[in-house]
């Protein structure tokens, strides 16, 4: 896994050596990438379920202005740290210790919030089916108004159509995985 492009481009990221943790792919990163790069520069971006940090690193290095990670593992949480340290990333992240959807709910509290202009959710595949909708509802609920939440889901699995503020506005496939772009109703 590795860093595709902006100032960080080539950077080797450490993988997880336990089993359940899915990395978001180098291919599908380059696909949201590729999709969001009119919104990244100066962006707030917010990678939930970060896993490895892979995204919100890829954010910033493409010029994101901050990146903030959600995890609930402490062995990834470790992990994301110790991959912004091979980056040399300082100050411009947050590691929340709480399930997702409570940090979420948590940050929209926060006496200094500011909404994210892009929210990245890459839940386990089978929470999405499950309980996937709460975290999409609470990440409309510190959406930018003009933002976007981006879900990666299994391409098996439609994803929903509408959620809170959210509706869903495109589904990009790419293997056995797939995008839902969301932005907030009118």
């Amino acid at each position: 896994m590795r860093v595709i492009a902006g100032s960080l481009k080539g950077r080797t990221l450490e993988s997880p050596t336990w089993p359940g943790l899915r990395p978001t792919s180098d291919k599908l990163r380059e696909t949201l990438f590729n999709i969001v790069a009119p919104r990244i520069v100066g962006a707030r971006v917010l990678d939930a379920y970060a896993g490895t940090g892979a995204v919100g690193i890829e954010a910033l290095s493409r010029g994101a202005a901050q990146a903030t990670f959600v995890e609930s593992d402490r062995r990834a949480q470790a992990l994301i740290a110790r991959n912004l340290a091979r980056c040399a990333i300082e100050n411009s992240y947050v590691i929340i210790r709480r399930a997702v959807v409570h940090a979420l709910d948590a940050l929209r509290h926060e006496p200094l919030f500011d909404p994210f202009d892009i929210v990245f959710l890459d839940p386990p595949y089978d929470e999405m089916a499950i309980g996937g909708v709460a975290a999409l509802e609470a990440a409309g609920s510190i959406l930018a108004p003009s933002g976007v939440v981006v879900v990666e889901h299994a391409r098996r699995q439609a994803a929903p159509g509408e959620a809170g503020r959210l509706q869903l506005g495109r589904d990009v496939i790419s293997g056995d995985s797939a995008l839902a772009f969301y932005s907030c109703r009118p």
